[in-house]
């Protein structure tokens, strides 16, 4: 996610969903970016705004709950999902991508980045590629344009375990 930050992958106001303690949505407000943090875990907000006030950081930390980010009365133009896709199970997960375009247009972007099934020592919850093709699909409004290996970083292997990154199109 840093990468996409750094080459530019984020404009206008942006939505991290599930952003816990906050440490990505810092990030990109620290290159200048609006951002809005959600989390159902006030402690964790409470947290990220915190580090946000010491930081001298803008950014905004609202609790919300995922499945119903309508409630926001808010449009973004990204979304940076960080490991909250692959929490869900099947009803839950199709909620969440309807939650997702309640709060974007046309032309927003979402970046997944979620365990993958692939290889040794995947993370709780592995997504396989056509979990995520099914979930973003065209005839929901969907254009997943990229899917590609990446790691996550986690307190418990700090080498990472196997991930996707995943680019998605609100058309």
């Amino acid at each position: 996610m840093v990468q996409l930050a750094a080459e530019g992958g984020f404009a206008g106001v942006v939505l991290d969903a599930g952003c816990g303690t906050g440490e990505n949505a810092l990030h990109l407000a620290s290159l200048g970016l609006h951002v809005v943090g959600v989390d159902v875990a006030a402690t964790a907000l409470a947290i990220a705004r915190e580090k946000a006030e010491f930081r001298k950081l803008d950014a905004e930390f609202v609790v919300a709950d995922a499945l119903q980010l309508g409630r926001l009365g808010r449009v973004f133009d990204n979304v940076l999902d960080c490991g909250l896709f692959h929490t869900f199970d099947g009803d839950e997960r199709r909620g969440y991508v309807e939650s997702l375009a309640s709060v974007t247009e046309r032309g927003a972007i979402l970046y997944v980045l979620c365990f993958s099934d692939v290889g040794p020592d995947a993370g709780p919850h592995p997504i396989r590629q056509e979990e995520l093709r099914a979930g973003f699909n065209r005839s929901d409004g969907w254009n997943l344009t990229a899917i590609v290996p990446e790691r996550i970083k986690t307190r418990f292997d700090l080498d990472g375990a196997p991930a996707w990154l995943a680019t998605v199109k609100r058309i």
